[in-house]
């Protein structure tokens, strides 16, 4: 399954940048993330627990960060396993592009599950990873808003 989107952003794209390696802004970003550890240059491991229609999970995985044009775009990939739910893997390709009013990140999305997540369906898998996706895009474009206005208050 893939997904697409963008997000405008009322932050210049140095900071947007910094908070797509930050481990902290992603930790506060992933929806049901109960832990994330290890940095942009080695990757990091994740604990996240979901419910995905019937089936609940806690999902342990690593993320990587490959592609990397520093300040414009880069790659992430990830895979995570729940056990007797199954398995979730997927990446996406992120873009920054500079705009008047701060800037524009672009997401592609691909994801693919196994074990009793593929027995639910496409269309119930689908709507999950969508809403997952939204909530991510929407909690990180609310935390690097406000970091950034308490930046300009703290400057000003």
């Amino acid at each position: 399954m893939e997904l697409e989107g963008s997000r405008s952003i009322a932050a210049d794209c140095a900071t947007v940048w910094k908070h797509l390696n930050d481990p902290e802004t992603l930790k506060a970003c992933i929806p049901g993330c109960q832990e994330l550890t290890g940095n942009p240059q080695d990757g990091f491991e994740a604990v996240v627990k979901q419910r995905i229609g019937p089936v609940k999970a806690t999902f342990k995985g690593r993320v990587e960060l490959s592609d990397i044009v520093e300040g414009e775009s880069y790659r992430i990939s990830g895979e995570g396993k729940g056990g007797i739910a199954g398995f979730a893997k997927g990446g996406a390709s992120v873009r920054l592009t500079p705009t008047d009013e701060g800037c524009t990140l672009t997401y592609d999305v691909e994801a693919k599950v196994g074990g009793k997540l593929a027995q639910l369906g496409n269309r119930l898998v689908h709507g999950f990873a969508k809403k997952m996706a939204d909530q991510f895009f929407t909690r990180f474009q609310d935390v690097v808003e406000e970091r950034d206005e308490e930046a300009d208050q703290q400057a000003g």
